[in-house]
């Protein structure tokens, strides 16, 4: 008989937690993807006034990639309690920090204000941004694939990190809104506010739905399992109580799954690096190097991420087709392939050139993105897999999305020009590749029966697991 994991589950229950993942995800990358939009086009003027221009921008960026680094602390704190305690409850936490923080910015006086203080208290409150996202991402992935059959859980799981997009969407849609009604002086006297406040509302209705929610079966499960272990009374068994103490997560995931970890961050180095790129650092380039009007690079932004939206779950059912492997190979050598003609239609200053640019990137970086949430959740067992899913993802994030606008506008403001940053996004798809490339195939494994190399029940090779007769069957079904 198949287990609880593998069997489908009831399709409106499987709705019902999809769409709480992806509302509760979209604001949370709303929040974080607006002070990235602001970054490039108002902080600069608000936050570091006695800079030049280009130096401004940068140190506005700076404080947007501290955002990154909180974000492996929140991977950890979120991953250990989301392991321990379960998903919806470190979930619901995680979208209070990040919309009181946003709306905390929206209130935030500036350096004409408060001072230098007014910069130190916004690199505050983008920490505690940062902290929540790096809790938000793993648990929302999990919680729909852990209540997925393996058939289409590519395809589910995929939904929720079209919250990105749709958070990017949101953002630039508030922002190209208010540029557009708004004259320069007022949006940069109160109305870049307005998006920021706007955050509050939006945490009020994702909350709601996101109470809502079971928690995830196969954690239940997991639960059970454990506590019926201990119930068996082994107190007095050594060997049972070293087996115990490694119940911490982080342990367990650096024992037995370091390599998985390791393959996470490889694969999210082209992912990270190139959708920065080609949503922050674009503004930038376009606005600031090019001379482009504002509205002009928003659009462009705008109608790509609404493109991106769609691609993405397209994408996760393809990699329910043909494996998650083959798809994510695929985009990171696109995007390699895109980087030097991403460029090249960005300098043509045309409407037209520019949105074909950054449709053709969002869509290559839509086949990275989309199996992303599955494959991950398959390369950890149950009572690690917040932790390992977690650190995987957002450790990479220091190294990756945090200093990519970073890096991309002092590469421009050292060469003049996009070659450099364009070999950047080349260098960062061919980690991705080579990271990929040494992974095993994941695609259709039982969740509930992932464990960890040498545990008791369980099978040692992670790339294969037991099938429901107890006999070893390869990770694809066949």
């Amino acid at each position: 008989m198949p287990s609880p994991a593998s069997a489908p589950p009831a399709p409106s229950n499987l709705r019902r937690v999809v769409t709480a993942s992806l509302i509760g995800t979209t604001i949370e990358w709303y929040d974080f993807f607006l002070y990235g939009s602001a970054a490039a086009l108002v902080f600069d003027k608000l936050f570091f006034p006695e800079s030049d221009p280009l130096v401004g921008t940068l140190l506005a960026f700076l404080t947007y990639a501290v955002g990154f680094v909180a974000r492996p602390v929140g991977a950890l704190v979120f991953g250990h309690y989301g392991d321990r305690l379960g998903r919806k409850r470190l979930l619901v936490i995680s979208l209070l920090m990040m919309g009181g923080a946003t709306v905390a910015i929206g209130l935030l006086p500036t350096h004409a204000q408060l001072g230098s203080a007014a910069a130190v208290l916004l690199t505050v409150l983008r920490l505690v941004q940062g902290f929540a996202l790096g809790g938000e991402w793993g648990g929302a992935v999990l919680l729909v694939s852990e209540h997925g059959d393996a058939r289409r859980r590519g395809f589910w799981a995929s939904w929720p990190q079209t919250g990105a997009p749709a958070g990017q969407l949101l953002a630039t849609a508030v922002l190209a809104v208010l540029t557009a009604v708004l004259t320069e002086e007022a949006f940069t006297s109160w109305g870049w506010r307005v998006p920021f406040l706007l955050s509050g509302v939006l945490v009020l209705v994702g909350l709601w739905i996101r109470m809502s929610v079971d928690e995830s079966p196969v954690f239940k499960a997991a639960l059970a399992k454990a506590e019926a272990r201990r119930a068996a009374g082994n107190a007095g068994n050594a060997k049972a109580a070293a087996a115990e103490a490694e119940t911490m997560p982080l342990p367990a995931v650096l024992r037995h799954h370091w390599r998985d970890v390791l393959i996470a961050m490889g694969a999210r180095m082209a992912e990270n690096i190139s959708y920065y790129v080609i949503t922050a650092f674009v503004l930038v380039y376009g606005t600031k190097h090019l001379d482009m009007d504002r509205q002009t690079v928003l659009n462009a932004v705008l109608i790509a991420s609404a493109v991106h939206f769609a691609a993405i779950p397209v994408w996760g059912a393809l990699s329910d087709r043909w494996g998650r492997k083959p798809v994510y190979l695929l985009g990171a050598a696109g995007i390699g392939l895109w980087a030097f003609p991403f460029f090249w239609l960005v300098d043509t200053e045309s409407f037209g050139a520019v949105l074909l640019a950054v449709t053709v990137g969002l869509v290559l970086h839509g086949a990275m993105y989309a199996p992303q949430a599955a494959f991950f959740s398959e390369l950890f067992a149950t009572r690690v897999r917040y932790s390992g899913a977690s650190i995987g993802a957002q450790f990479s994030s220091v190294a990756a999305g945090a200093p990519a606008p970073l890096i991309a506008t002092a590469l421009l403001a050292d060469f003049g020009g996009s070659t450099p940053v364009a070999l950047y996004v080349i260098a960062a798809a061919l980690l991705t590749l080579l990271a990929v490339g040494m992974a095993k195939e994941t695609r259709m494994r039982d969740l509930e029966r992932i464990g960890e190399p040498g545990e008791p029940g369980k099978t040692e090779d992670s790339g294969r697991v037991p099938s429901p007769r107890g006999v070893s069957s390869s990770v694809d079904g066949r």
